[in-house]
Order: structure tokens, then C-alpha cells, then sequence
């Protein structure tokens, strides 16, 4: 039986991923900041995961690139979008998902997959800092708590606060206004938090929710979200456990799916 050794590129608007998979096993991965160029970066990290496998570039019978930097990824043979990457991906984690929604530093999607992980629909959103991480890194700067620490924070809520603001600059404006009438930073964490689960809520809902649900992209990584999220959806959300390696799990599978190395 030949060997299929595939590497994934997600080339991320702030960090890159490389993962590659030998016969549908997962070898080796990796993550680095995208920095101001990024395609330098993405040659780092692809040499140090190769590394980490024991590999060299000629082992990989394939690479696939995605994400919004793709066009510039280093080695890579082909690509995929980064709709049909999260597809790939979450159904291969999770056989049962029919619902993949990506949260990422800038952009936010929901993808509906088939029963073999083939993208159907997405309804992405791309215009608004305010359904991204970005908008969470800019809500703890202005709470002075570091981002790690928001998520576990907004757990300690003790009421509900609404956020009215549909920017981050006036989103960050109302936090300090709040902070000023003394409401506690636990409570406008979850208040933060709550508002990102919103839109992107809202932007699943368009698509239509079609159980199960996965939850995938950076922000999956924070328990706050995921909370704020399951709470508005009332759907139990499945979360990775390295849900920010989803799009380039999803990139290396796609070469299998087309049945071969394509070397």
C-alpha cells in the first residue's frame, strides 16, 4: 500500500498553522505569528514541524494551502477555502457535525457540511471587527485584563449587562462608561462576551443550524465564548481540543479526499 504524507498551510490573518498527516494520522504541527511577512514565517514553522516529524520536504507527497494569506503560502501544490477546510476538518474530528462555526482574530463564518464533510453552505462575515477576536483582545485592553484571563473571568458574572455598541470603538467607550458606574469587571466580561455570541449567532441563524455543532478557530479557546455562545444558540457546542488547527487539518485531509499524492 503506498504512503500519502499531506501537509495543510492556514495561512491566518494572525497566525500561521501547519499540520501534516501520514495515511489520515495526524505527524506533527505547529503555530507561529504571521508577523509582517508572512510567508517567511509560514517557511519557519513548515521546516520545524517537519523536523518534529522526522521529515524532510520531499517526504510530503502534497501540500494544501488555506486561509486569507493562502495565495502566498510557501511549498504548497494546491488549495482549498477556508470554508471548505473547516468542513473537512470538523467532520473528520467529529463524523456527526453538520454545523461548523469558525471564530477567528478578524473573521467569523458558519459552514454546513454533508455526511462525508463536503461544504453545502457558509454565510461568512468579514466587515466587522466586532464578530472576531480582535474585538475580545480590544474589550480586555480596555478592562485591563489580560486575554486569557477574560474568558475564565466572565464565568464569575453575577448579572446580566447588556453592550449596545455595534463598533469596537464605541464597544470600548461603553466598557469604560460601565467600569465608571461601577459594575464589576466579571459582570462586563460576560457582558463582552456576550455580545460577540450575538452576531455571531445571528449569522449562523441565517445559514441554519443543523445539529451537531462544532466550534472552531482561535476563539474557541475561550470558555467565556463558548458559554456566551452555547447560551445563545441553546445548542451544546463540540470544541476541539486544538480547535485553531481545524482549517489546516481540514487542508491536509482535502488532498486524501481527492484520492491521491498529486506529487
Amino acid at each position: 500500500m503506498t504512503r500519502t504524507i499531506t501537509a495543510g498551510i492556514d495561512m491566518g490573518s494572525k497566525n500561521v498553522r501547519v499540520l501534516i498527516l501520514k495515511d489520515g494520522q495526524i505527524l506533527a504541527k505547529g503555530l507561529i505569528l504571521s508577523g509582517f511577512d508572512q510567508k517567511a514565517a509560514a517557511e519557519k514553522l513548515f521546516n520545524e514541524v517537519l523536523r518534529k516529524a522526522g521529515l524532510s520536504r520531499d517526504d510530503i507527497d502534497h501540500v494544501v494551502a488555506t486561509g486569507a494569506g493562502k495565495d502566498s503560502a510557501p511549498y504548497a501544490n494546491s488549495e482549498i477555502s477556508m470554508v471548505g477546510a473547516d468542513a473537512l476538518g470538523g467532520n473528520f474530528l467529529y463524523p456527526s457535525a453538520r454545523t461548523m462555526i469558525d471564530v477567528g482574530a478578524e473573521t467569523s463564518r458558519a459552514v454546513r457540511c454533508n455526511e462525508e464533510g463536503r461544504m453545502i453552505d457558509f454565510a461568512i462575515n468579514e466587515k466587522c471587527a466586532a464578530g472576531s477576536g480582535t474585538f475580545i483582545e480590544a474589550m480586555a485592553r480596555a478592562l485591563e485584563v489580560k486575554l486569557e484571563e477574560i474568558g475564565p473571568l466572565s464565568l464569575e458574572a453575577k448579572r446580566t449587562i447588556s453592550m449596545n455598541a455595534q463598533c469596537t470603538i464605541f464597544a470600548e467607550s461603553e466598557v469604560v462608561s460601565l467600569i465608571h458606574e461601577k459594575a464589576s469587571k466579571a459582570d462586563i466580561a460576560r457582558a463582552i462576551h456576550d455580545s460577540i455570541a450575538n452576531r455571531i449567532a445571528s449569522l449562523a441563524r441565517r445559514l441554519g443550524i443543523q445539529r451537531d455543532v462544532v466550534l472552531v478557530g482561535g476563539v474557541a479557546k475561550n470558555v467565556g465564548f463558548v458559554s456566551s455562545l452555547q447560551k445563545t444558540l441553546e445548542v451544546e457546542l463540540l470544541v476541539p481540543e486544538e480547535p485553531e488547527f481545524v482549517g489546516a487539518l481540514g487542508a491536509a485531509l482535502s488532498q486524501l479526499e481527492r484520492g491521491g499524492s498529486g506529487k
